[in-house]
């Protein structure tokens, strides 16, 4: 199990259930040292006061709130440790909510939760129990990095989750936010978009991956092996700005996603299977049939072709 990054409990009425803090996510980005270019060595961050202008140790540096200009009031760890708060070591399970009434837009970094010790496995297994079979969320209130937070509790495959959520006034009013109003589309073009999202419905997320960490990985790569570095994918980039035919660019969208499935019919045939010698002469008699000026001599030219043809119409599709 990774390491716990917090000890405590979730109080549920009367009940407590000792619970670790585990974080349900990991970091993959690739990280780079700040480094000085002539000769490599790393380039490391000091501490300096602003006042003096010496370089202070972390034994020597603390929290202060500046109240006022040039006027900044000390505030100790112990001091804050020493909060009067219900929540410093208790995960308090405040209200139910249905699941549906949270907006997405609140949370922000989830823990799985694990039960600390035999004592906590009954309740952690009830309140795990009477989520599931609820279509609702428990809301709570806890203390975390010096301060009080709001965490969202859930069912993720049997483990209890909670999810760190923002403050109701921590969120901004799309009011503040560029957002067209009063812009009219067509119901057509609605209905468009709609099929477009159908095609792009999957059941799945599993197949995503992080392409750019695999370019950087393999730049990364061929830099210690002194390789030249990959080429880089070409792409079209519309400029910004540009007035596009929506309805034609919905269109397009909807022909490649049926395409990328296999659904559109018009270029099924050329692209798996070669075509095969009794169907190249099939087709070579039909047209010879239906054409009275056709003698034997040219009949025979007509297969190679249709035979040459086909043989680079399939080479052209794979």
């Amino acid at each position: 199990m990774p390491r716990p990054l917090w000890t405590g409990a979730i109080s549920f009425g009367l009940v407590t259930i000792p619970v670790k803090i585990v974080s349900a996510t990991e970091d993959r980005d690739v990280h780079f040292h700040r480094v000085h270019l002539t000769d490599m060595g790393r380039v490391r961050t000091r501490k300096v006061c602003e006042l003096d202008d010496q370089v202070v140790s972390q034994d020597e540096t603390g929290k202060g709130y500046e109240i006022a200009k040039d006027q900044t009031v000390p505030v100790a760890d112990e001091e804050l440790e020493q909060m009067p708060l219900p929540t410093a070591k208790a995960i308090e399970i405040a209200a139910f909510v249905d699941a549906d009434t949270i907006d997405p837009v609140r949370i922000s970094d989830s823990y799985y939760l694990a039960a600390d010790g035999q004592v906590a496995a009954k309740p952690y297994t009830l309140l795990r129990k009477a989520l599931e079979r609820s279509s609702k969320v428990a809301v709570a209130k806890f203390a975390w990095h010096g301060r009080e937070r709001l965490g969202l509790l859930r069912i993720r495959e049997g483990a209890i989750v909670l999810h760190s959520m923002k403050w109701p006034d921590e969120v901004r009013n799309t009011a503040d936010v560029a957002v067209p109003r009063d812009v009219e589309v067509g119901e057509e073009e609605i209905e468009q978009a709609l099929q477009l999202s159908e095609q792009m419905t999957i059941e799945d997320l599993s197949g995503f991956r992080d392409e750019y960490r695999e370019a950087l990985e393999n730049i990364i790569a061929a830099k210690s092996e002194g390789k030249p570095l990959p080429s880089p994918a070409g792409e079209e980039k519309q400029g910004k700005g540009e007035v596009v035919d929506l309805m034609a660019a919905l269109n397009a969208s909807v022909k490649a996603a049926k395409k990328s499935r296999g659904e559109d019919g018009e270029d099924a045939t050329v692209h798996e299977m070669r075509p095969s010698k009794k169907t190249s002469r099939k087709t070579t008699a039909k047209k010879a049939a239906t054409s009275k000026s056709t003698a034997a001599k040219k009949t025979t030219a007509s297969k190679k072709t249709a035979g040459k043809k086909a043989a680079s119409k399939w080479r052209s599709a794979s």
